[in-house]
Order: structure tokens, then C-alpha cells, then sequence
């Protein structure tokens, strides 16, 4: 046997290793869950911590006010009385929801959120709002810019800042969450991927899952978009299941998860996603009880698994 020969067989068998690695991969790929503390509204932490375990949840989602108020009962009863509370339950604060700080406002938040050992701090990103093309190009690379004291505060925590693709902003547009991508060097940045504010490229995310990859993705919403983010309507109605307004995946709202976590798996997503809907007003439970909330949330995962299983 030649040299040559034997190289294609070495070749060959890395090949051969590296596609039955992939293989097992994908066969063992599972979606790693938070639960979202703005589902319950107001509810106070010792009620919600309990329910993590039940959705199947590896931590908690904490959010502020308006939309919930757990982030405010932490100062309330004090840090040391709520980190008693977390450990008894065996749960973490994953995420710091802090909207209100925006992008450039979150480092006097860092030493909290590690204190309690969170990974990532989330909000939202600033104008101009919606470009694409050459504009979101270059206010990409301005952001980015502005954000390189923020992210490396952020690293110097161990933490990461997730910037959701929001209407009315800057991370809007695909064309500016490809430029983010493209542009962005730190792994202690990334995006929030809400799929409700892509509602009008649905037929780009799978693919815009793909070229953004796993690196740039820490956290991903399960949510769908509906009239119901924006108008109150009557609980049987935004909760039916064959309504066209519901939120939740699994729900009849539309979006077909099966192309989307088929994408998650190639890329072998090791970010969270988070099961979410907006209620109306903001800040109130989705629905009347802890039991109720958890069982809507639990109808959706079971939704997620089973596009997983046909993926």
C-alpha cells in the first residue's frame, strides 16, 4: 500500500468519525429551557421558583416592571433573604430582564446579577429604527463600537448582554441581525432572537437561524406574534387554541416550529429559549392561577419536543 493510499484511508476514517460524531450529535440534541417570571405577572417569588422544575425549566427568566415585578421583590425583601430563597428552591436567576436600562445602562446592574449568578443580562438596542441594507450596515458598526466598554464589563463578570431584534430599533431587520453577526467579535454579546418581531420575514428563519449560528444567539423567545400583544381580548379567547391571535407556541397561532428547531439542531443550539407571550394590560398573569400558567406553558413544550422528535 502507497502513501498516497494510506492518507485516503486516514482521510476517510476522520471523515468517517467526524459524520457519525455529528450524527450523535443531533440524535442527543435537546432545547434547554427558562421560565419566563413575567408569565405570572405580579406573583411573588416563592410561588413562581416551584414552577421551574415543573415546565422543565433550567432556570428562571427574572423581569421588572412593567411587565412583572420579581426583579423589585429581590431589593424589597433584600439580596441576602432572596438568595436563601433561590437556593432552597435549587433555582438561578439565568436571566436579568432590564429593558428600562437599555444597551448602554446595564453595567450597575453586572455586580447584582452576578452576585446571583446569572449569565445574561437582556434588553433592547436603540435607533435607528428598523434600517436595513447599507444603513443597518453602518449603524451595526457604530453600536458595536459604542458597546465595546459594555461587553467588556460585561466578560469581566462572566456574563453576556443579549440585545432583542425589537420593532422600532436598530436590531430589526434581518439584514441588520446579519450585519451583527457579521461584525460582532465577542462572545459576551449576542442577540435575543424573538421570532413575534420577525413576523414579517417568517419564512427567513430557519435560514436566518443558520447564518447566524450558535455563537451569536444566547437566548431565543418562543413567542408568536398576534393582535393580542397589543389589544386586550377575554382569556377563553386569547388562550383558545383555535383562535388565530395566540401567542404561545402549540397554541394555533401559525408558526410552525418544526423548520425552526430543525435549524436549532444544526446548528446545535446550546443557547435557552423561553416559552413567552404578552399579556394585556402588562404585568398581570397570563392566566388566573400558578397551575393554569404552568400547564399552558407545559402544552407548548410538549408543542416544541414533538417538532423536535420529527426534526
Amino acid at each position: 500500500m502507497n502513501r498516497r493510499r494510506i492518507c485516503q484511508l486516514l482521510g476517510l476514517t476522520a471523515a468517517g468519525s467526524l459524520n457519525a460524531q455529528a450524527k450523535e450529535n443531533e440524535e442527543t440534541f435537546r432545547i434547554r429551557y427558562l421560565l419566563s417570571s413575567a408569565m405570572y405577572g405580579e406573583m411573588s417569588l416563592a410561588e413562581i421558583l416551584p414552577e421551574i422544575e415543573k415546565t422543565g425549566s433550567q432556570g428562571l427568566d427574572l423581569w421588572c416592571r412593567p411587565h412583572g415585578n420579581q426583579r423589585e421583590q429581590i431589593n424589597e425583601m433584600g439580596h441576602d433573604a432572596a438568595l436563601t430563597l433561590f437556593q432552597k428552591h435549587q433555582a438561578t436567576p439565568t436571566i436579568f430582564t432590564r429593558y428600562a436600562l437599555g444597551p448602554f445602562g446595564l453595567q450597575q446592574e453586572m455586580p447584582i446579577a452576578k452576585k446571583f449568578g446569572a449569565e445574561i443580562l437582556l434588553c433592547g438596542s436603540t435607533g435607528p429604527s428598523e434600517p436595513r441594507g447599507q444603513e443597518a450596515k453602518g449603524a451595526i458598526k457604530s453600536f458595536l463600537e459604542k458597546m465595546k466598554p459594555h461587553v467588556a464589563a460585561a466578560e469581566e463578570s462572566g456574563l453576556t448582554i443579549a440585545i432583542e431584534n425589537h420593532n422600532k430599533q436598530l436590531l430589526y431587520h434581518p439584514d441588520s441581525l446579519r450585519y451583527f453577526a457579521e461584525f460582532n467579535q465577542s462572545a459576551h454579546l449576542g442577540i435575543a432572537l424573538a421570532f413575534h418581531y420577525l413576523h414579517h420575514f417568517i419564512a427567513e428563519i430557519p435560514a436566518l437561524i443558520r447564518d447566524l449560528g450558535n455563537s451569536q444567539i444566547p437566548f431565543i423567545y418562543c413567542q408568536e406574534h398576534s393582535a393580542g400583544i397589543f389589544k386586550k381580548a377575554p382569556k377563553a379567547i386569547e388562550m383558545q387554541q383555535m383562535q388565530q391571535m395566540q401567542q404561545m407556541p402549540g397554541f394555533g397561532g401559525g408558526l410552525d416550529y418544526k423548520p425552526i428547531v430543525k435549524a436549532l439542531k444544526k446548528i446545535q443550539y446550546t443557547g435557552y429559549c423561553e416559552i413567552f407571550m404578552h399579556p394585556v394590560p402588562r404585568g398581570v398573569p397570563i392566566l388566573p392561577t400558578v397551575k393554569e400558567i404552568t400547564a399552558a406553558i407545559n402544552k407548548s413544550r410538549a408543542y416544541i419536543d414533538a417538532c423536535l422528535s420529527e426534526a
